[in-house]
């Protein structure tokens, strides 16, 4: 999903009639400031939120040429809104995840395409399994019913918010955390 070609292929290659396209690409190269190149940032940036871009683009023309409707969700991260020590390059590209979202649906809303941002929580997923045990207990700390979100949950609430044909524009965190409001 790192180039333009690479998303055309894969929308082209997407069943005729698909009008659901989940962004969950994502990777984290967490580093202090201090030590993150430049390659670290381009390429976390590029998985996580450029790739979002490119497929968001080469759908929407397709269900434009086809008079569909459709409905981006993007997999954004609590990192995003709240920031993380040593993941500014992880959360700039889940910030912007939601800008992007935002603006999308004002500009496509009209055209029946709606784009939503889905903050699952921590998951044990690939991108998680290489955190110390020390870390996942600082990260379930914060989470007020003791226990960290499921996949099968997760995939639960998109399913439900894709049926959901008036909700367009916004962002939906699935875990226990309370934060303050901004």
């Amino acid at each position: 999903m790192t180039d333009r070609a690479g998303a055309r292929a894969w929308v082209t290659a997407a069943q005729p009639a698909c009008e659901l396209l989940v962004h969950n690409a994502g990777i984290r190269l967490d580093r202090p400031l201090a030590r993150l190149t430049e390659a670290d940032w381009h390429q976390v940036i590029d998985v996580n939120l450029s790739a979002a871009h490119r497929l968001s683009k080469a759908m929407v023309a397709r269900w434009r040429q086809s008079a569909r409707p459709g409905h981006l969700i993007f997999i954004g991260s609590h990192s995003g809104c709240y920031g993380v020590a040593g993941q500014a390059n992880y959360a700039a590209a889940k910030a912007g995840l939601c800008g992007l979202a935002k603006s999308l649906a004002a500009e496509l809303g009209g055209e029946d395409i709606r784009v939503n941002v889905v903050l699952p929580g921590f998951l044990e997923t690939r991108m998680t399994r290489d955190l110390s045990p020390r870390d996942r207990r600082r990260h379930l700390q914060r989470h007020v019913l003791g226990r960290f979100n499921q996949i099968e949950d997760a995939a639960g609430f998109i399913r439900f918010l894709h049926g959901m044909r008036h909700v367009s524009g916004q962002v939906f965190q699935l875990d226990s955390r309370i934060d303050s409001w901004a």
